[in-house]
């Protein structure tokens, strides 16, 4: 038999258990960007590069990395985020074509009521492997460029913190 001190020490713990892993509270930070803006709206980015995608990937990523901070403002916000995406050409980066290098360049312009109030650019840099053929190698290079904007996206709101 137990002694009764130590089931009520096991029942308070469960219980003290159960509220911390249901209660669904974590401690955030809100997210303040340079001048002490709070709320950002962010325009389509100008794809200035090959891939006809990566502007728009650029731009979400920067969307869902406000949202997620509780940042993020509609059109018609006082404060927006616009800039400009580049990519390198993608170049076998091993011989036999084994590995392609890319690159992606984001710049972008914090603007507060028609001023510019910080500028940052952003480059990331990464290998990926080559396909079985061309349409494989396409669609990883695809999945790369997406993980490279979501990272630019999240360093990028650092940087203009």
């Amino acid at each position: 038999m137990r002694p009764p001190l130590r089931a009520a020490v096991v029942v308070v713990l469960a219980a003290v258990a159960a509220l911390a892993a249901g209660c669904g509270y974590s401690f955030s930070q809100r997210y303040v960007a340079a001048g002490g803006i709070d709320r950002i709206h962010v325009r389509a980015f100008e794809n200035r590069s090959a891939d006809p995608e990566v502007g728009a990937a650029v731009t979400a990523a920067l969307r869902e990395e406000l949202a997620r901070r509780g940042a993020e403002a509609g059109d018609g916000a006082p404060a927006w985020l616009e800039g400009e995406v580049r990519t390198g050409e993608s170049a076998p980066s091993t011989p036999g074509a084994a590995t392609f290098h890319l690159s992606l360049e984001v710049r972008a312009r914090l603007v507060v009521d028609g001023k510019t109030k910080a500028e940052r650019t952003i480059r990331r840099e990464t290998d990926h492997l080559s396909g079985a053929d061309a349409l494989e190698t396409e669609g990883r290079r695809a999945v790369v460029l997406r993980r490279l904007a979501s990272s630019a996206a999240a360093e990028l709101l650092h940087a203009l913190e």
